[in-house]
């Protein structure tokens, strides 16, 4: 029986989110990937609402976060998902291009469980995404509820 673990993209930059799928993909990742362009869409994701109203019920296995974001940004969106009982124990990795020590501590406060600065290189941004959708989503033994068993 494989499991599956599926990984939230919450990223406003189309840039950035090509080139993400492009270094998962690579990685040969079989995981799902489901992009939320803004941080009403990655809630309206999390609490099955909108166009999502109908996905499986399972929480994604890791969810990469962008900080800055139109509509609700990533740290609201981060309070949220750490004060829910049925979403905080989703892993959660931002990954932005903020350096401010105030982003990386409130990061931290609300239960972030990676902070990654985005890399301004694009080998160095595909081997980071690698390594993180590596991790995350293939090696890290994620929380019940958090995958589909086929």
């Amino acid at each position: 029986m494989d499991v599956l673990g599926r990984i939230l993209l919450v990223e406003d930059d189309p840039k950035d989110v090509e080139l993400t799928l492009n270094a998962l993909d690579e990685y040969n990742l079989a995981n799902e990937v489901v992009v939320a362009i803004d941080g009403e869409q990655a809630l309206d994701y999390l609490y099955y609402r909108g166009k999502f109203t109908q996905r499986a019920r399972v929480n994604p296995a890791v969810l990469l976060l962008d900080l800055k974001l139109p509509k609700i940004d990533g740290l609201e969106i981060l309070r949220q998902i750490k004060s829910d009982e049925k979403l905080k124990m989703i892993p959660v990795v931002v990954l932005t291009s903020s350096r401010e020590e105030k982003d990386v501590v409130d990061s931290y406060k609300l239960g972030v469980n990676a902070y990654v600065v985005k890399p301004v290189d694009f080998h160095e941004f595909v081997n980071a995404i690698k390594e993180l959708g590596g991790f995350w989503a293939v090696i890290n033994e994620p929380p019940a509820g958090s995958v589909r068993k086929h």
